[in-house]
Formats: C-alpha cells, sequence, structure tokens
C-alpha cells in the first residue's frame, strides 16, 4: 500500500493511492505517525479501506511528507562506495551516523530554500526507511520486522556548514527545506528487496546520480541493527540510509545548487518527486 499525506500546509490529512488514484482516508485513520505506526492501524487500513467508499484526491493537490512529525531522522553517511571514494573521506568501518532536525521536513515537491550565507548547497538521493515497531537490540535477521516501508527523500546539505565550521555535520543538514520526503510511504510488503533498488536524480535535466543501493556499504539490516544497539528505534521515525556517487560535492570542480535550479528525483518502486530550489529571501 502506498500512504500519501496530502493539503496545504498545516492542514493535512492522510491518504492512500491504489492503481495510480488518490483517496481520502482520514474517515479510517487519524493521521500517519507515530501512534499509527505503533499499533495494529496498518493492518487495520489495509483490511478495512475501500474504494467505493473514500473520497478521491484530486491530483494536482499538494503532497505533504507521508509521515507526520517523524521522532527523529537517523541519516547514515558515506554509505554506497563510490560515493566514499568520490568524498575522499576514506571507506567507513562502522556506519557513520548523524540526525537531520525534523524542522527541515517538507513535501515531495515543495520548494527548496538555500540557507541563508549559503554558498555550497548540495543534494543528494538517498532511501528512507520508516520503522514500524520499536526497535532495542535487534538482530540482523529480525530487522525488517521492525520496519513499517520506505519513502523517497533528498537529503539536501550544506557542505561549508556540514564540513568547514567545525563541530557534527548536523548543522549542514538541518535547515529549513533540507528534507523533503516523499511522495509516498510504500509498505514493506510492496518492496521485494530494499538492498537492491535504482535511485537517481537530474538537476536541471541533467542526470547526476544513477546509483543502486546494491553498492551499500552497510546493507538496510545491519544499519537497523546497528543503530539498535545506541537508541531506541521508534514507530515513525526515518532512517536514512546515504546517497550514491554524483553530488555536487563529488563534481570536478565542485558546484552547488543556485536559484532557479529544478531538482527531480526517484527511487524504484517508491516514485518521484520535483522540487525547485530557491535563494534566501532578503
Amino acid at each position: 500500500m502506498k500512504l500519501i499525506r496530502y493539503g496545504a500546509i498545516g492542514t493535512e490529512k492522510p491518504g492512500v493511492e491504489v492503481a495510480g488514484v488518490r483517496y481520502d482516508v482520514s474517515h479510517l485513520v487519524a493521521d500517519f505517525n507515530e501512534d499509527f505506526f505503533a499499533g495494529e492501524a496498518l493492518d487495520k487500513l489495509k483490511s478495512s479501506f475501500d474504494a467505493s467508499k473514500a473520497m478521491v484526491i484530486a491530483n494536482d493537490v499538494r503532497l505533504a511528507e507521508p509521515v507526520k512529525r517523524a521522532g527523529k531522522i537517523i541519516c547514515i553517511g558515506l554509505n554506497y562506495l563510490k560515493h566514499a571514494v568520490e568524498s575522499g573521506m576514506g571507506v567507513p568501518t562502522e556506519p557513520v551516523v548523524f540526525f537531520k532536525a525534523t524542522s527541515s521536513v517538507i513535501g515531495p515537491n515543495d520548494t527548496i530554500i538555500i540557507p541563508k550565507n549559503s554558498q555550497k548547497t548540495d543534494w543528494e538521493v538517498e532511501l528512507g526507511v520508516v520503522i514500524g515497531k520499536r526497535a532495542n537490540y535487534v538482530s540482523e535477521e529480525e530487522a525488517l520486522d521492525h520496519v513499517a516501508g520506505y519513502v523517497l527523500h533528498n537529503d539536501v546539505s550544506e557542505r561549508e556548514f556540514q564540513l568547514e565550521r567545525g563541530g557534527q555535520w548536523v548543522k549542514g543538514k538541518s535547515c529549513d527545506t533540507f528534507a523533503p520526503i516523499g511522495p509516498y510511504l510504500v509498505t514493506k510488503d510492496e518492496i521485494v528487496d530494499p538492498n537492491n533498488l535504482n535511485l537517481w536524480l537530474t538537476l536541471n535535466g541533467k542526470k547526476m546520480q544513477d546509483g543502486n543501493t546494491n553498492d551499500f556499504i552497510f546493507n538496510v539490516q545491519h544499519v537497523i541493527s546497528y543503530l539498535s544497539q545506541f537508541m531506541s528505534l521508534m514507530p515513525g521515525d526515518i532512517i536514512s540510509t546515504g546517497t550514491p556517487e554524483g553530488v555536487g560535492f563529488g563534481q570536478k570542480p565542485p558546484f552547488y545548487l543556485k536559484d532557479g535550479d529544478v531538482i527531480e528525483l526517484g527511487i524504484e518502486g517508491l516514485g518521484s518527486a520535483k522540487q525547485e530550489v530557491k535563494a534566501y529571501p532578503g
């Protein structure tokens, strides 16, 4: 099942997409939040949804992020072999872990704003894993039992803030609008193998990233198990699993996003998104 959230900012409602048609399900669930994923609501929604009794959503209605107020966004850096090489930072022996502020989340087709004083805002197409059941000290073998589904994520990054200003990476990752997510949360039963998905990103029509999650250094099961050794993974949390080669930082010479740029990105089975880039106003 494909879960969506739709409507103007601040008034979003839950919905689903079935066979290319979008339906409102606000009469069945309150929203796609931690409470929804923590219980049996997803299974109940699958069994109770009846398209003949649901309101159809117009295709031109804004799509929001498919998870409301994720408790945390945990990111894995340098997790594709080719990207680790292009970054010049070496291949990690353990997952590189950082957080992304949840205030950076926007809808899949909302506008990305280049932050004030930014010179090096970059793009990163990533597979996001949404936790569906609390995970503590889980093994790799049981890791996917704790997954609700998967999302498309653009881990927008300001490289100067991230790498040249000292401290941790989080401040280069957490600016407002730096986490477009969606269009869908695709439930895990629709994705045969999250470690073998094509993903891509274009900038102004030019293909910049064209990879596959089979280039992971640490696969989805390993990452979930690893993180669960250090923190509780809660329902609705999002793990962003890294990006393939082709980011602006890795170009020779490097170049970055500017006002008026258009990004399009997608992952096999998870849909695609389109984001216009605007300079910080004023």
